[in-house]
């Protein structure tokens, strides 16, 4: 049979109601895929109905008698609902990701036996040596459509580019000429848009191109506005003070774990029903804060990018940015969560001087140099896989940028995912320098032009619209809504006493610092004789505020970026007020400095001042052995082998006459490694416990 438009419209009802009404763009698309069998890239805006397209076209297709529809989905809040949306037309689907692990099996006897239409897969499976080998060509050869869902993912161009999307270029290539191949994401520029039609070429007919269809990227509901309120503090004092006025319930979006955290801690205690929601969030109770936000059981999510793509509440009022996302297309994906079925939805963005500081730490984990990942090619062999955690003390690079690096020479084809882990494969690979050099620069523009953003006198959606060359965007126009189109609707000010109550809630001084409790594995490799778990290190700690801290996090980047000097006296006073909220067994009797290469001076003189409001005995400063080897390492494995036998030993007859706990004193604590092997050095030579307290630390 030949699918007709009548049938199209048809299934639409069944996923979305009596009353949808199937649009001429909407169908265009799907006759493409199921009547001419084409390739095509969809960029729409978010709430233009893209799921309706390979929904129906799945079904369409499945009673043509072709194959199941494979959906290659990021984030599980998207499948999740993608699931649900399927079952109502009457598409039987099914979903493999990391959160239903005892369910992929039988899902994969369901495919085999053709028992399902759709089959919902996240990026990271493919390239699962189990499902690449033995259920993906079954999938490529029997597909009746492949839907590459957000599609920006698949360019590295893109404001999100996951690496495991690479993947797919190598299943588009696998599938037949006749296949056809659906690409839709909401935010892709001309070069993004460029990237992803080139990949969905690949392995298809020579004179077909694929199609691509955008449309514009007005959202007539958004209402766009900048309020520059200030300092954090002031700036969490304007969300206190302006939440329960914004309409609806909807999402605060920050740019760190730390101030997710933080903001969702003081929001709370000022009686707003609200929570926070992070990448650290475990799955199930990520699962139940989206159920609570849809059924507006709280006013709010106070979360990071962990929810974004994909999470679909149409009735969303609000979208807030406290902090700056360090791209206008990103930052135009996540406001696009708002006012998908209402008239008006509130979009503020509340930017900080301290954005930018965000903005580098993660530019500076990007791709590594190239001696570094030819040194991870060069550690693997080609014929006994490593897994990332035997190849990581071969190599001095992080757990995530080493498996970032892994699957990107997969793609490449120098490496190659096995059971067990990774080999080399002995393929020729060459650094594509200029690549990586442009990819810089054009993110450097993208934070510019976010800035540009917080300042232009321009309408709001228009630059926006512009940044991702939205084809309908028409000289000089303006959406009439934003604050330069309408006039401000938010004042920055904010009463006073509220913003010093938030101030002094913010500045609460005192954060755990959880101790390291396993050695890295592979030491022995480096010549170091330790493994399993950490039985002579430090007990659990305290830092008077972390880095990213809405807090004292401007107010330590400072003390550490300034020239070392003696400790001022409001970090003492924090640092006081610390020890005295602590929680600990035993008071510590002693007090000693860690050594410090960049702020000595401001360590010791901390550790002087807390012996002597204390009356603590003062150790002095733990000095490092004369020979020893600076710690530059990455990963945690070389930091251990750097930090091993680096300190000089102690004085036993001092520490012999200490009878109780030492504060064991620091500047900043990033890994924890250097707190763990000082305090093995303090408790080999008798001290009865080590409590370590650094001033701050970076997460």
């Amino acid at each position: 049979m030949t699918a007709t438009r009548a049938d199209a419209q048809t299934i639409l009802e069944q996923l979305a109601g009596p009353d949808a009404i199937l649009r001429d763009d909407q169908w265009t698309a799907i006759e493409a895929l199921v009547v001419h069998r084409r390739r095509a890239l969809v960029v729409q805006r978010t709430g233009w109905g893209k799921s309706a397209v390979y929904f129906i076209s799945a079904k369409l297709l499945r009673a043509a008698g072709h194959g199941p529809t494979v959906i290659v989905s990021p984030l599980l809040a998207l499948m999740r609902n993608q699931v649900a949306a399927a079952e109502r037309a009457g598409v039987h689907a099914a979903t493999i990701n990391s959160s239903n692990v005892a369910d992929w099996s039988e899902i994969h006897d369901r495919v085999r036996q053709g028992e399902l239409d759709v089959l919902l897969v996240s990026p990271e499976r493919l390239n699962n040596p189990d499902f690449r080998d033995e259920v993906l060509p079954a999938l490529a050869h029997d597909a009746g459509l492949v839907v590459v869902d957000e599609a920006h993912c698949v360019s590295d161009w893109g404001h999100d580019f996951r690496p495991d999307y690479r993947r797919i270029r190598t299943l588009i290539a696998d599938l037949g000429v006749d296949v056809p191949v659906l690409a839709t994401t909401a935010t892709a520029n001309d070069r993004v848009v460029a990237d992803v039609a080139a990949q969905l070429g690949v392995g298809g007919s020579a004179d077909r191109d694929t199609l691509v269809l955008r449309g514009g990227l007005d959202r007539e509901s958004l209402r766009l506005s900048v309020v520059n309120a200030g300092n954090p503090a002031q700036r969490a004092a304007w969300l206190v003070s302006q939440l329960d006025s914004l309409p609806g319930s909807g999402i605060v979006y920050t740019l760190t774990v730390a101030q997710a955290n933080d903001v969702a801690a003081l929001l709370a205690e000022h009686g707003h029903k609200v929570a926070a929601y992070t990448g650290a969030t475990e799955a199930s109770e990520r699962e139940q804060l989206e159920a609570d936000l849809l059924a507006n059981r709280v006013k709010a999510l106070i979360a990071t990018s962990a929810l974004g793509m994909g999470f679909d509440k149409p009735d969303l009022g609000f979208v807030v940015h406290l902090g700056a996302p360090s791209s206008p297309i990103a930052y135009y994906q996540q406001v696009g969560r708002a006012g998908r079925s209402t008239a008006s939805a509130e979009v503020v963005l509340l930017p900080g001087r301290e954005d930018q500081d965000v903005w580098r730490y993660f530019a500076s984990v990007a791709f590594p140099p190239e001696a570094l990942v030819r040194n991870v090619i060069s550690a693997l062999e080609p014929d006994r896989a490593l897994s990332t955690a035997a190849l990581e003390p071969l190599v001095d690079l992080n757990r995530s940028r080493l498996e970032m690096v892994l699957k990107v020479l997969d793609v490449d084809g120098a490496v190659r995912r096995v059971k067990g882990g990774w080999i080399r494969t002995g393929e020729p690979w060459s650094y594509d320098e200029q690549r990586y050099r442009t990819l810089d620069e054009a993110r450097r523009r993208e934070q510019q032009a976010m800035l540009d953003y917080q300042s232009t006198g321009e309408c709001r959606m228009a630059f926006l619209r512009r940044q991702l060359d939205d084809p309908e965007l028409a000289a000089d126009e303006r959406c009439g809504r934003c604050d330069n189109c309408a006039g401000a609707r938010y004042l920055a000010q904010v009463d006073s006493a509220v913003v010093e109550d938030s101030r002094e809630r913010l500045m609460r001084p005192g954060v755990v610092l959880s101790p390291r409790k396993q050695w890295p594995t592979g030491l022995s490799k480096l010549g170091i004789d330790l493994s399993g778990r950490i039985t002579d290190g430090p007990a659990p700690g305290r830092v008077i505020g972390r880095l990213t801290d809405l807090g004292w996090g401007a107010r330590l980047r400072r003390l550490l970026d300034a020239e070392d000097a003696e400790v001022p006296d409001d970090v003492v006073q924090a640092a006081v007020k610390v020890l005295a909220a602590w929680d600990w067994e035993t008071r510590p009797t002693a007090v000693m400095a860690v050594d410090s290469d960049t702020h000595p001076v401001l360590i010791s003189s901390l550790a002087r001042r807390l012996a002597e409001l204390g009356r603590l005995t003062d150790l002095g400063v733990l000095r490092y052995a004369p020979d020893r080897r600076p710690v530059t390492a990455a990963n945690s494995a070389y930091r251990v082998a750097a930090l091993y036998r680096s300190f000089a030993t102690p004085d036993a007859a001092t520490l012999a006459q200490v009878d109780g706990p030492v504060l064991l004193v620091d500047d900043i604590s990033d890994s924890g490694w250097t707190l763990t092997m000082a305090a093995r050095v303090l408790r080999a030579a008798g001290a009865p416990q080590v409590l370590p307290f650094a001033v701050t630390s970076t997460s």
